[in-house]
Formats: C-alpha cells, sequence, structure tokens
C-alpha cells in the first residue's frame, strides 16, 4: 500500500494538466460560463462537452472532476493499485462528455449511505460508487429536464441509484465471467432498464441527444501523442527498473488474457503498466484519425478510458481484433467508419478485450463484429441516460458468446474448465529476462503487492474490482 502512495500526487499532477490544457485551447473567460452550462443542461448521450461549452470548460470540467475523484478515494482509504488508473481514466474521459462536478455526487452519496446501511467500511464501496456515475444523466434530466424537474428529485434519484447499484453490480459480475471489462455499464444499463419505461408510462421520459464536435483534430492530436509519449518515457526511465526489464515485463503483459480481474500494475509493476498506457493511447488515437474521425469529448473519453483499462485488462494483442471485428463490421452492414456511433464502438468495444485474450484473435473479431451491431440498438431502449451503454451492450454479448465459445473450446478438450482460462502466468514459467536482476534492482524487502499470477489476483481482489 506504501508503495502505491505517489499515485495520489501523480494523478493529482494529471488533473491539473488537464485543466492546463483548458488554458492552452480556449479563452480563460469561456471557462466559467462554459462550466455553467455544463452543469445545468441534460446531458443524456452523446453531448459533447467541446461542442456545447468549448475546450476550456469541458477540460476544466474533467480536471476537477478528476481531482474529486482522487481525493475521494484518499479519504475513503480505498486500496491503490491498478483498478484505481482504471477509474481515474474512466472519471477523467466521460467527464469530457456527460459526468461533471455536480451530478456526480448524489450517486456517491447514494453508495456511500448503502455502506453505513450494510455497516461496511466506504472504503469497500468507493470504487461502485465513482463507477456508477454512469447514470449521472439521469440525475442531470431530473434536476433540469424534466417535466417536474427539482433539485430535490434530482438528489433522491441519485440517491436511490447509488444504493441499488453495489449489490446489483456484484451480481452482474458473476453472470459476464470476466468476459466483459465493463461489468459496472451491463449493472447499470439493467436499472435503467427498468427506469427509462417508468419515466415513459408517466410521459416523462428524456430523449437522446446529439452534440458532436468537429474540426478538432489538428488540437487534440498532438496532445494525446504528448500524453502518451510521457506514458511511455516515464514508464522506460521513471520507474526505478532498468529499461530492459520494464521491455520484458511488457512483453509478459502482451501474453496476459485481460480477463478481469487482471491488475497488471500488482502483476507487473508500474513501468510495463505505463508503457502499456502509452501504447494503447497512441493505436486508439491513430485509429481514430486513420479513419478520417474526430478527436473530441467523447472520442477523447474513449480514448482516455482505454489509457485506463491498460492497468486492467486491455493490451494492443487484445484490444485490436475487437476494433478489427468492428471494423469488419462497417464493412458488411454498410456503417461509414467515421459516424460518431461507429468510432465509439470501436474505442469502448474494447470492453470485450478478453475473448481475443482467451480464446484467440478470431473469437476477438467476432466479438467486435456482434458489438458493431448490438450496440446501435441496444441503447435505444435507455434513452440515453447510461454512459456505459457499450458496457451492457458487451455484457449481453459476453453472456450469449461466453458459454457458446467454451462449447467449443470443450469439445476438443473436455477437462476445460472456466477456472482454467486464468491460468497464464505459471509459478515454473520465468519471466522472460535477458539477464538476471543485480540486489540493486530487485524489488525492496516487504513488497507489498509482489508479482501476482491471473488466478492469485482473482482471489485476492475486493468486491469493487468484481
Amino acid at each position: 500500500m506504501i508503495r502505491y502512495k505517489s499515485m495520489y500526487r501523480l494523478i493529482l499532477l494529471y488533473a491539473a494538466a488537464l485543466m492546463a490544457a483548458a488554458l492552452i485551447f480556449d479563452d480563460p473567460a469561456n471557462i466559467l460560463p462554459g462550466l455553467w452550462k455544463i452543469v445545468t443542461m441534460q446531458d443524456v448521450l452523446i453531448t459533447d462537452y467541446v461542442q456545447i461549452a468549448g475546450p476550456g470548460a469541458a477540460f476544466v470540467n474533467a480536471g476537477l472532476v478528476t481531482a474529486a475523484s482522487v481525493l475521494l478515494l484518499y479519504v475513503a482509504k480505498d486500496p491503490l493499485n491498478g483498478f484505481t488508473i482504471t477509474e481515474i481514466g474512466l472519471m477523467s474521459g466521460f467527464a469530457l462528455f456527460g459526468k461533471n462536478i455536480f451530478n456526480i455526487w448524489p450517486i456517491i452519496l447514494g453508495t456511500w449511505l448503502y455502506a453505513k446501511l450494510q455497516k461496511e467500511p466506504f472504503s469497500k464501496y468507493a470504487a461502485v460508487a465513482l463507477l456508477a456515475t454512469a447514470l449521472s444523466p439521469l440525475v442531470s434530466y431530473m434536476t433540469f429536464g424534466s417535466r417536474h424537474a427539482h433539485p430535490l428529485l434530482g438528489l433522491l434519484i441519485g440517491i436511490g441509484i447509488g444504493m441499488v447499484l453495489p449489490p446489483l453490480s456484484a451480481y452482474t459480475y458473476k453472470v459476464q465471467n470476466g468476459m466483459n471489462l465493463y461489468n459496472m455499464g451491463f449493472a447499470c444499463g439493467l436499472l435503467a432498464m427498468m427506469l427509462v419505461p417508468v419515466l415513459e408510462a408517466v410521459g416523462d421520459a428524456p430523449d437522446s441527444a446529439f452534440f458532436w464536435a468537429t474540426g478538432n483534430n489538428g488540437r487534440f492530436a498532438p496532445l494525446m501523442v504528448v500524453l502518451c509519449l510521457a506514458f511511455l518515457l516515464c514508464g522506460f526511465f521513471l520507474t526505478g527498473k532498468p529499461a530492459w526489464a520494464v521491455w520484458a515485463g511488457y512483453r509478459r503483459l502482451l501474453t496476459s488474457t485481460g480477463r478481469a480481474p487482471s491488475d497488471y500494475l500488482r502483476m507487473l509493476g508500474a513501468g510495463p503498466v505505463l508503457v502499456n498506457m502509452g501504447v494503447n493511447g497512441l493505436v486508439c488515437t491513430g485509429y481514430i484519425l486513420l479513419v478520417g474521425g474526430d478527436l473530441n469529448g467523447p472520442t477523447l473519453g474513449g480514448i482516455l478510458t482505454v489509457i485506463g483499462f491498460s492497468a486492467y485488462g486491455k493490451h494492443v494483442r487484445n484490444i485490436l481484433p475487437i476494433i478489427g471485428g468492428v471494423m469488419l463490421g462497417g464493412a458488411f452492414m454498410h456503417f461509414n467508419l467515421n459516424d460518431a456511433s461507429v468510432q465509439l464502438a470501436a474505442l469502448f468495444g474494447t470492453t470485450l478485450a478478453p475473448f481475443a485474450g482467451v480464446f484467440g484473435w478470431p473469437a476477438g473479431v467476432v466479438a467486435g463484429f456482434l458489438h458493431s451491431a448490438v450496440v446501435l440498438q441496444a441503447g435505444s431502449v435507455l434513452a440515453g441516460v447510461n454512459l456505459y451503454n457499450n458496457g451492457y451492450s458487451g455484457g449481453l454479448i459476453a453472456i450469449v458468446l461466453f458459454p457458446t465459445v467454451m462449447a467449443i473450446f470443450r469439445h476438443r478438450k473436455p477437462e476445460l474448465t472456466p477456472r482454467d482460462l486464468f491460468e497464464v502466468f505459471q509459478e515454473d514459467k520465468p519471466a522472460p529476462m535477458e539477464r538476471d536482476l543485480t540486489p540493486e534492482e530487485r524489488e525492496p524487502e516487504g513488497e507489498p503487492f509482489p508479482a501476482l499470477r491471473e488466478e492469485e489476483a482473482y482471489e485476492n481482489c475486493g468486491p469493487s474490482e468484481r
């Protein structure tokens, strides 16, 4: 635990960098009016804060949400690990299109009340509280956009959401077998499927939105390249390990399945994780530019989400088949790859990366192909209130595809069980090092989080990670 205390400072530095970017891309005089617009409007999917309020307000909001998230984790004394990086990636990314410094708090309060009612420490549910803010657009809608809009109504529905999602997300994790990395997206989708029809029944359902900024590639592409290169340089040269050892750790990371939970920080250390973050960020940025897409609030949010999950399940070998499957779906189903929804499907569809990691790239391509179609239809009944719509679609695909593929594999190997799929890092399989570490290069005595095999990570993970 002590080893990762520096994560708080680094995340706050990242939040400060986001707010500094606001001053680069916009006139400071536009920031406060833009923040007010972000806070006081409905922000169901797709509401690009860059489009409605300008890049300055969008990046300041992302910085504020990121800082608030890390302070919440610090106060709650949430255990620091790879999933912490994932939470921050999600919160900062979605703070560019849907989450703001106002609408996240009622849901967090609801989860805190749930912990109190259960007489358990909030640290056990802090991660759930942050991820449950996927339904924060519903708080904004009931506060500002509903026919019965009132701040008290928004507060109450947010508290209700925060109290329901901890037990619901724990249950939905079990039925997906770790194949959908966005488990909370699936849980939020199920809850939204109950709430939205109720609103429709009383004639008060929200309407989906479409605010999508264009023309920012020339400004945002260099920003993402600099950020990703910073991750790479820090990984190779600022983690206290020789560059060759970091590279060896990264190559070992690429052999993992990515099946949840796969805490790469605890398994392999900070160096390989930072390199993985930089590589994945460059790949996703390059993809958007390659297909003629737009770098804006939602797509930057998708890239930051992939970067966050680079510490918890995603790497270039298991996300490329998913992206390839989405591209294949575009070719067969006559979608344009630069359509807004398809761009987001390619980025967020990497929630299904474990299919490629566990069963090989053909299964990943199939999962991506299915996702390219399912995600475009699955979210229509949710009226845009679930920001993790791709997680909801991914959950549906995981529930159907996993037992199907397992049946095929079991036919070839009858003794195979789902548990066997975790066993990738074997105790008798050394890391691919070119030479032995010197005493100065070895881990310090009393290492609180030694490298773990994937099955050990599963046994040791907390409820919030499952």
